[in-house]
């Protein structure tokens, strides 16, 4: 399982402590700010798979961390964290993309959840973004255009297997569907 690396960013050293400690247990790697400008600074030195952030900070808000994460890294999700329960800005969190809205104090469970839940969302968008470049699919012999280094449409028609290998280091195991087993058999049967 990947190990996925938050950003934690809430100017109450207590919250940014006990939730850093619970996610820590849940195997996630943690890197906290104790304030908005800290979380600017970080996000431009590294790429965070989750970033969960206070709502009301001095200077720089919580909008405002969300606003350069997205900037950053469309695909990074984002928490907002907040003790005061306003629909006005949860509404205005979730217009600028922010992936969910959770009140403080919150269980444990609760934040597990909605952070499995974010990240789960994750994993969906990279891999529609994966299979979105394998788009190019020979309709007879089923070879996949590698337009990686090259421009767009010249690149190495490859096997599949030798395609996920290069791009993604999976290797596929090779095996028989139940129609091909029957048919290989039946070839097989005609040797005999």
């Amino acid at each position: 399982m990947r190990r996925y690396t938050i950003l934690l960013v809430d100017d109450d050293p207590f919250i940014l402590t006990g939730i850093s400690k619970n996610l820590e247990m849940e195997g996630y790697r943690v890197i906290t700010a104790a304030n908005g400008e800290q979380a600017l600074n970080l996000l431009e030195e590294a790429g965070f798979d989750l970033v969960i952030t206070d709502l009301i900070m001095d200077k720089i808000d919580g909008i405002q961390v969300l606003k350069k994460a997205k900037a950053v890294d469309p695909e990074s999700m984002v928490i907002i964290l907040t003790g005061y329960e306003s629909l006005s800005s949860a509404i205005d969190a979730l217009r600028l993309n922010a992936d969910d809205y959770l009140l403080k104090p919150c269980e444990s469970e609760e934040l597990h959840f909605r952070v499995t839940r974010c990240l789960e969302k994750l994993e969906n968008a990279r891999k529609i973004k994966f299979y979105e470049k394998i788009l190019p699919v020979c309709c007879v012999c089923k070879k996949i255009r590698d337009d990686s280094g090259t421009s767009h449409g010249h690149g190495e028609w490859l096997p599949l297997e030798r395609y996920l290998w290069k791009r993604a280091g999976v290797a596929p195991s090779s095996t028989y569907c139940p129609h091909c087993a029957k048919n290989m058999e039946q070839d097989l049967g005609q040797w005999k």
